[in-house]
C-alpha cells in the first residue's frame, strides 16, 4: 500500500508517518521504480504500536526500547518491564506537578472574585508580580513532557 492508503488504515496523518519514518521508529519502506514508498501489514501493524505507545505518553526513546523488545520475541521482558516501571513514574511526577499547578491556579483565581475594571485585576496583577510562579521540573528529570 502507498503512504496514503496506510494513513487510511491507521488513522495516521502521512507527515506523521514520515516523522516516525525520519526518528527511525517505523522500518523503512520498500520504492517503486517511480520512487513511492510501499508499505506492507508489518508496517501498519508497526504503525499502530507505536501510535499506542504515544497515546500512554510514552517517550520515541521510550518506544524505540519497546521495539527492540518487540523485534526479538526470545528475549527477557525485564527490560520491559523497567521501561513501564519508569514511566509509570513519570507519570506519576507528571500528575504531582498538575496538582500543584491546579492549587496555583485556583490561587490566583482567588485573587479576583468579582468582576472589576481589567486595570484592577487581582488574577493580572498577580501573573505580572509572578505570585503564583509555576513549579519547575525536578532536576535530572528525562521524561520531558510534551517534547515528543
Amino acid at each position: 500500500m502507498k503512504i496514503g492508503d496506510l494513513a487510511l488504515a491507521t488513522s495516521t496523518p502521512t507527515e506523521t508517518i514520515r516523522f516516525y519514518e525520519r526518528e527511525q521508529l517505523l522500518a523503512p519502506a520498500a520504492r517503486t521504480e517511480s520512487n513511492y514508498r510501499i508499505y506492507g501489514d508489518e508496517h501498519a501493524a508497526q504503525l499502530t504500536f507505536i501510535r499506542h505507545c504515544r497515546s500512554l505518553d510514552m517517550t520515541l526513546d521510550e518506544i524505540r526500547v519497546l521495539l527492540l523488545f518487540r523485534e526479538s520475541p526470545q528475549e527477557n521482558c525485564s527490560g520491559v518491564n523497567e521501561v513501564l516501571d519508569e514511566h509509570i513514574g513519570h507519570v506519576a511526577q507528571r500528575i504531582r506537578e498538575l496538582r500543584a499547578l491546579e492549587k496555583q491556579l485556583i490561587r490566583l483565581r482567588d485573587q479576583c472574585s468579582d468582576a472589576n475594571a481589567a486595570g484592577d485585576c487581582g488574577i493580572l496583577k498577580g501573573l505580572a508580580a509572578g505570585v503564583t510562579p509555576r513549579a519547575s521540573a525536578p532536576k535530572g528529570r528525562k521524561h520531558v513532557h510534551g517534547a515528543h
